[in-house]
């Protein structure tokens, strides 16, 4: 085999190793140490990835074009940490190899080493066993390799071994993973990509590339009755639950079948779309979460949207199951071009939160644009890029309200060239309203990002969910099906009962200096359970200002916070 690599050897090698990432994700989202319902590393790295692979595949095969289509696809479309830590390998590696004509072991070494400084610029703290480490130890490797002069297959085979022998060290780093029995899914998700990069160049794969423009598609569509029109007078089912399914699983017409009938049993103006590899669900329910939990049995979970009929007192109908995308985007164009001819305010609002309660408390307080997504389904950084384009304002202050967006904002930032964006790294909802409160229109920007960050640091949270799966998490063990007590150090609580584990919860985090107590009760939680929690937790803490608020999040029963 030849010992360089040239434009189109690197276009095959980039999509054979998204694909093998695709193929293996959901075995890299079991390797995250929190068993929690969420937007995994696996997921993330994969949609990050593929959202590069589609800008790669309509690249010209010169090398110039190749790496720009693999960096900017990357940086736009990187969800989670994970994801933009990974679009920033690539950023780093395309920056070395575009100017290139062919790709020998020197290049390669020399595009590892600049990946590594690039990835490690963009994180805050870099922390070691990571993702950051199993780079670095392959990008050492290939410097090594590569001043031995080895052939190119030598140069992969050794390689491939140095970097899962430094993965198979990240339990060692981190003593989170050695607990849970794992090692670092990110690092995972790494070597995954490069073992089907080099697969491809040795010719143990092949990539066919396509030649087509489009494809027309049949869409299977089964609905259920009643769909035309939805009267709020009497409404027995109260929240239009809809989501995508992602297809991992076989799914045919008795999958079909089953999938429909079980959300017939919780609900109904049911409406099941399918679509190659996607099944778009619709359905009217008392119980979100367990529409979510059937469709994460058939695959990963997109677009969710929760609306509660009964206080918004609106008609719901459905129209076209599917949305003229085109159409909704050319709107939107018209939309901000007329909008950017007025003279811009001078300052905006970004949040990310999932819910609609949640979703109305922050425009309440000024949000010009709230992102769904959040610990369910992390928004990538061109979701982040375009609600900065509808906002116009010439200060835009961005609440991630998750700890897994903070870099995908961050990364938002530094592409946005003709707008000040200002990331408060808030890592929840509650912190996210705090931080808006603290908002002041009458002092500049410098004074309201301090104020702003500090109001964050007096907010303690917590949230309460499900586990997906046993495992131990600081010596605790944990059942799969478990209700579990996260606060922001890690787990609190583990039991069978929602109420009690929340009230520990909020029990850990209260102490003699708390004024008041926030719960945001989720999708899942009867106003009625929601009102009783917060009799018990204000006859607890009597002089504690204690406050229930609907937040209508999906797979978490309870967001709580204490001030």
């Amino acid at each position: 085999m030849s010992n360089t690599i040239d434009a189109l050897a690197l276009k095959k090698a980039f999509i054979a190793g998204a694909n093998n990432l695709d193929k293996n994700k959901e075995y890299i989202n079991e390797l995250n140490v929190f068993p929690v319902p969420d937007g995994d590393t696996g997921t993330n790295m994969t949609l990050t990835i593929l959202s590069a692979v589609k800008e790669v595949e309509a690249a010209p095969d010169d090398m110039k074009s190749i790496a720009k289509a693999m960096s900017t696809g990357s940086l736009r479309g990187a969800r989670g940490n994970s994801g933009v830590i990974l679009s920033q390998l690539l950023r780093g590696f395309s920056k070395k190899v575009q100017d290139a004509r062919t790709i020998d072991v020197h290049v390669i070494a020399d595009a590892f080493q600049k990946a590594v400084e690039t990835a490690y610029k963009a994180v805050m703290k870099p922390k070691e066993g990571t993702i950051l480490t199993v780079a670095k130890g392959v990008a050492s490797k290939a410097r090594e390799c590569a001043d031995a002069d080895m052939s190119l297959a030598q140069f992969c085979d050794e390689v491939i071994e140095y970097g899962d022998a430094v993965l198979d060290s990240t339990p060692e780093m981190l003593p989170v993973l050695k607990e849970a029995g794992v090692v670092d899914s990110g690092g995972q998700g790494l070597m995954v990509v490069l073992k089907g990069a080099v697969d491809c160049l040795m010719g143990r794969v092949t990539v066919e590339l396509s030649k087509n423009t489009g494809t027309v598609n049949v869409a299977r569509t089964s609905t259920g009755a009643g769909n035309d029109s939805i009267s709020t007078a009497d409404i027995k089912f109260g929240y239009c639950t809809e989501f995508i399914i992602n297809l991992e699983k076989p799914y045919g017409e008795a999958e079909e079948d089953d999938l429909k009938s079980f959300l017939e049993s919780i609900g109904d103006s049911i409406v099941c779309v399918s679509l190659d590899d996607i099944v778009k669900i619709h359905v009217h329910t008392n119980h979100p979460g367990q529409a979510f939990e059937k469709g994460l049995t058939l695959g990963y979970l997109t677009n969710m949207k929760i609306d509660n009929m009964r206080i918004e007192h609106h008609e719901r109908v459905i129209g076209q199951a599917e949305r003229d995308e085109a159409e909704k985007q050319e709107e939107e164009r018209q939309h901000r071009k007329q909008e950017h001819k007025e003279p811009r305010k001078k300052y905006g609002f970004i949040t990310v939160s999932m819910g609609d309660g949640l979703k109305t408390l922050f425009e309440e307080l000024g949000a010009d644009r709230v992102i769904e997504g959040g610990q369910t389904m992390n928004p990538s950084t061109e979701d982040m890029l375009n609600a900065i384009d509808d906002v116009n304002a010439e200060n835009i202050f961005i609440l991630p309200n998750n700890k897994n967006v903070v870099l995908a904002a961050n990364q938002a930032a530094t592409l946005c060239e003709d707008k000040n964006i200002i990331v408060i790294p808030t890592a929840n909802a509650p912190q996210g309203i705090s931080a808006m409160i603290a908002f002041d229109s009458t002092v500049d920007v410098d004074e309201n990002r301090s104020a702003m960050k500090s109001a964050v640091k007096n907010v303690k949270s917590g949230q309460v969910t499900y586990s997906v799966r046993d495992t131990s998490i600081d010596g605790k063990a944990i059942k799969e099906g478990d209700i579990m007590g996260i606060g922001d150090k890690g787990l609190v609580s583990v039991g069978n009962d929602i109420e009690n584990v929340t009230f520990e919860l909020i029990a850990d985090a209260v102490d003699e200096d708390s004024e008041v107590i926030s719960i945001y009760n989720g999708a899942d939680v009867s106003e009625e359970d929601a009102q009783k929690l917060t009799g018990r937790v204000e006859e607890a803490y009597p002089d504690v200002d204690v406050q229930c608020y609907y937040g209508g999040q999906p797979i978490y029963y309870y967001i709580v916070s204490v001030e």
